[in-house]
């Protein structure tokens, strides 16, 4: 999958001792095994030297982790290491050169560096961890006890919107089988079902403690060994290898160019929630359409959003039986359960000075409606349940829309229009009524 600009993989704990370190250095490793061309990067902003430890090839040059905030470029700093693994020497002492948490997202928009950047951060919620998160497009959590879990609150709150925290991973780890809680629970299934009890997302496996594991960084070298060259035996190995599958299935997700979102939110100053669901291409042209003015759509259950071109608009409507109307403010597209069975999808035209759904048509299932609706929702077809899409017919630019009056106007649309959907099902059932 080419990409522009790297995908960033944040490795995060308030809490020291869970093995962080050890996820991000060996993720590294186990990446460049499963996909030998991918490029990738790693950089620790932890003073414990662990990445030179096991990357570093010959003798210690000038440059380190540390330029990435003083503006030297990132692909001046990375060296090529162990394992075919490119490395950022780390820093000594790391002063925080300013209070902008979006300082080293642009720096990596502007690096150069293809394929996949990992970041080992600090045991602390400090600036430079604040900004490994801010860059972060997938964020890994590991935690081995409550007081660890409970930390994770901490980061939670930090990410800021619930779009933003769709990021974040737990990754129950250093977990001795052996241990029971009480009733017989074991330690990893106690960890999975207490972060899923708060809310957040959980692999569905465990990073096992491992004696073996715990020694490949300890010797009178310095050197540092990785699970896979030296612990292939172990639990740890397999697991370690489910980790790296698991990111690369993220970091191979379509729905989104992050070039061209980290322009749209360097050029808007958007918060980074305003950005991180946003789809950067016209749905139904695949083109850029965030420098572009443009109909502004919202998913509503995943919250992506993002701008449709009008001339690809119009080509969807004019294919209506009955035309939109010319008062209408707001368009709903709603599909049903089983969309690839069906015969089209529902659309609902709304109007503010009328305060109700005025008119009810169904599109025909056609090719370009459906490429459309999964570049919305960002899934196949067949992954749909009743998803429904609001679409402003009042064209505008994308700044407008995240951070103007016409997204004000279009948020109390949506509220509206679902105020009168919950009247209609009332009314007349459920069916058609989102």
């Amino acid at each position: 999958m080419d990409r522009e600009e790297p995908f960033v993989v944040t490795v995060a704990s308030e809490k020291g001792g869970v093995g962080k370190t050890t996820l991000a250095l060996n993720l590294a490793v186990y990446l460049k095994a499963l996909c030998e061309d991918l490029p990738v990067t790693v950089a620790s902003f932890d003073n414990h030297f662990s990445v030179d430890g096991m990357f570093a090839i010959g003798p210690r040059r000038a440059g380190t982790v540390a330029g990435l905030f003083s503006g030297v470029p990132a692909s001046d700093l990375a060296r090529l290491g162990e394992y075919g693994v490119q490395f950022l020497p780390s820093a000594r002492d790391l002063q925080a050169p300013d209070d902008d948490s979006l300082h080293l997202r642009r720096a990596i928009a502007r690096s150069g560096l293809p394929g996949l950047i990992i970041l080992d951060t600090r045991p602390i919620l400090d600036y430079f961890t604040r900004n490994a998160l801010c860059a972060a497009d997938l964020i890994l959590v590991p935690v081995k006890d409550r007081p660890s879990l409970v930390n994770v609150a901490t980061l939670r709150s930090a990410l800021g919107a619930p779009e933003s925290q769709d990021r974040m991973w737990i990754v129950p780890s250093l977990v001795d089988g052996r241990l029971k809680l009480r009733n017989g629970i074991g330690v990893g299934e106690f960890l999975t079902l207490s972060a899923r009890e708060r809310g957040y997302r959980v692999l569905d496996f465990c990073i096992s403690k491992s004696p073996k594991v715990e020694g490949l960084a300890t010797g009178l070298s310095g050197r540092i060994h990785p699970v896979l060259t030296r612990a292939r035996s172990t639990a740890v190995h397999q697991q370690f290898r489910k980790v790296a599958s698991f990111v690369l299935s993220k970091f191979q997700e379509p729905g989104r160019s992050r070039t061209t979102l980290e322009k749209a939110g360097e050029a808007g100053n958007f918060p980074p929630g305003k950005v991180r669901k946003l789809v950067a291409e016209c749905p139904v042209c695949r083109k850029n359409s965030t420098e572009d003015i443009g109909h502004f759509f919202l998913h509503l259950r995943t919250r992506r959003r993002g701008m449709l071109h009008g001339a690809c608009l119009h080509a969807l409507l004019e294919k209506l039986e009955t035309p939109a109307p010319e008062s209408a403010d707001i368009l709903i597209v709603e599909t049903p359960e089983e969309y690839a069975a069906s015969e089209g999808v529902l659309l609902h035209f709304f109007e503010s000075e009328e305060e109700d759904l005025t008119r009810e048509t169904r599109a025909g299932n056609s090719r370009l409606l459906s490429a459309c609706l999964e570049g919305v929702i960002g899934r196949k077809s067949e992954e749909w349940f009743r998803e429904v899409i609001f679409v402003s017919l009042e064209e505008n630019r994308l700044s407008g829309f995240l951070t103007g009056k016409a997204g004000e106007d279009f948020m109390a649309l949506r509220r509206k229009a679902l105020r009168s959907a919950v009247g209609r099902e009332r009314r007349t059932g459920p069916p058609g009524a989102f």
